[in-house]
């Protein structure tokens, strides 16, 4: 690991200076780039702009070339410090987001998301940015319709709410009706964040590299590269119907899935007509229970304990929530490489079917996804099995095949979220603790400098892999469910059917055959393996349950 060593005054006060000159180095190229190539434009991108973002960049720099200096580095002083300079960093960082909007507002999100990559005072601070974006006024989106569709909204649709179901960075989301009577969900981008976007990613490439001047330890350039490649898909509403048909297509087979129908007749690249699905975000326990929605497979088994000790009827129980969202993404992941990167609790719902009564989770906004190559895929593979079955050697080997390089503890721990020390006892043996996670958290801010550093070597496609993770790591927290034994084993099964399907392309009839069996016994261990957890579970839960009713007087 990378050992940051604390620097003189003589050193502070060159790159103070060094800090000064690159500010204004900066201001002048952007000017004078921006001014050239005709993109200065003062009703969206003046000078106000360009210099919030530059001196919001030169406050945050001089505050950490200055504020750490005169403290011992590692002592309790120097940490309480650094989260002080980190928090105060964030909030000014996040005031930036919210005053430039659009692709700020989207780059914030991103790095808000990475809960278990980055130091806590920025990911806490920043996940404010997804209920703070901002609204385009109904003069703005009935111009956009008008433009794209060629027509007013009445004469579209019988009704158009003028509030929003929800706004995002590039888009706001409303409901309406159509002259057919078909309730539709309309979105509609914001009008000026399509020409501003590009302006943006220069300016952010400008800042990072004037950053990485002054701190050569931090990589953040693959956050721009990020920003130039998938802004662009993102922005196109067509992209992003195709990905919505090709997902549901991809995971028909799995009945608890919805994904809502998209209207061709009436989507442009900057309105997208949809199916209107109703529900309650994915995070929302007092929505799941008000509905019935189980969460967490443990309350099943304790459930129906008492259920036949009571006499009482049966419950119907729905699909458990976590267990089948794990499934949906180890099966895009491991099995077909194309992967929904943004399932913050916004855009993955949970519903109660209105013609069959069963839950179902509604996967929304389809923006975003990441295309793996079959070579990271099968690497991402075999890596995910050698961690859940801890076969260290396998887990070295894999993580350098992903360009860990020495890094690779800590591409393992930032992959699963777990300590060093739970990864060599095995991610899937017992669930993670506060104070492991208090650990991790901790950890993200202490080795910031080889975390960006891994970030900057690791295949590109990893990067939107890791903010997918930690976002659905978030709402197995939410639910209570982060870590369970199930989880790991679906996975397994993923890679399992995985592996085996890339083994059988090119081989004869006899060796597809023992793959096949080699294949559907794997699948039999982790069954079995599956059900003597649960029998355990359930025994102990009965254990409990005796335990309870023989320290409990029995009623009269």
């Amino acid at each position: 690991m990378i050992i940051l060593k604390k620097e003189g005054s003589g050193d502070m006060a060159r790159r103070a200076l060094k800090l000064a000159s690159w500010t204004s180095m900066a201001l002048a190229a952007s000017g004078f780039y921006l001014y050239s190539n005709k993109y200065l434009d003062p009703n969206d991108f003046g000078a106000v702009r360009v210099g919030r973002a530059v001196a919001t960049t030169a406050v945050i720099s001089y505050d950490y070339l200055t504020s750490l200096r005169s403290v011992p580095y590692g002592s309790e002083e120097y940490l309480q410090l650094r989260s002080e300079v980190h928090l105060r960093s964030a909030r000014r960082l996040c005031e930036l987001c919210c005053a430039n909007r659009g692709t700020f507002i989207k780059v914030g999100q991103h790095l808000g998301a990475l809960d278990y990559l980055l130091p806590q005072e920025y990911t806490s601070t920043l996940k404010v940015l997804h209920s703070r974006a901002p609204q385009s006024s109904m003069q703005e989106i009935r111009q956009v319709i008008r433009e794209d569709l060629g027509k007013e909204i009445h004469d579209l649709f019988v009704s158009f709410d003028d509030t929003p179901l929800g706004a995002a960075s590039l888009a706001q989301v409303h409901k309406a009706v159509l002259r057919d009577g078909r309730t539709v969900a309309v979105k509609v981008q914001h009008p000026k964040v399509q020409a501003q976007s590009s302006k943006d990613i220069l300016l952010m490439e400008v800042l990072v590299l004037f950053v990485k001047q002054l701190f050569p330890e931090f990589e953040f350039m693959w956050l721009v590269d990020e920003a130039k490649k998938n802004l662009p898909l993102e922005l196109d509403f067509l992209n992003e119907g195709r990905n919505a048909e090709k997902v549901a297509q991809m995971l028909k087979h799995f009945d608890f899935l919805k994904v809502p129908q998209i209207y061709w007749e009436l989507s442009t690249k900057r309105v997208l007509l949809m199916e209107f699905v109703d529900g309650g975000q994915v995070n929302d326990r007092d929505y799941m229970e008000r509905n019935k929605i189980d969460v967490n497979e443990g309350h099943v088994f304790l459930r129906r304990i008492f259920e036949d000790l009571l006499c009482s009827p049966p419950i119907h129980l729905p699909l458990l929530v976590s267990r089948h969202l794990g499934k949906m993404y180890s099966e895009m992941m491991f099995v077909h490489g194309f992967v929904h990167c943004d399932p913050h609790p916004g855009n993955v719902l949970v519903r109660k079917r209105p013609d069959t009564g069963k839950a179902e989770i509604v996967l929304l906004d389809h923006g975003l996804y990441q295309l793996l190559t079959e070579e990271f895929r099968l690497d991402y593979c075999h890596l995910w099995q050698s961690l859940i079955w801890t076969d260290m050697r396998r887990v070295k080997k894999y993580c350098q095949r992903l360009g860990a390089g020495d890094l690779y503890p800590l591409l393992a721990c930032m992959l699963t979220a777990r300590s060093w020390n739970s990864v060599n006892r095995g991610i899937s043996q017992a669930p993670v603790t506060a104070t492991e996670d208090v650990e991790i958290r901790n950890n993200a801010a202490a080795y910031l400098p080889q975390i960006s550093q891994l970030l900057a070597h690791v295949p590109r496609q990893m990067l939107l892999i890791f903010k997918t993770n930690d976002l659905l790591r978030g709402i197995e927290a939410a639910l209570g469910t982060r870590a369970s034994a199930s989880s790991f084993l679906n996975m397994s099964r993923c890679c399992v059917r995985a592996l085996a399907a890339h083994k059988k392309k090119t081989c004869s009839f006899f060796r597809r055959t023992q793959i096949s069996f080699s294949e559907a016994f794997s699948l039999w261990q982790i069954d079995l393996h599956e059900l003597i957890l649960r029998v355990k579970g359930l025994r102990l839960a009965r254990w409990l349950l005796a335990l309870l009713c023989w320290r409990l007087p029995a009623p009269h």
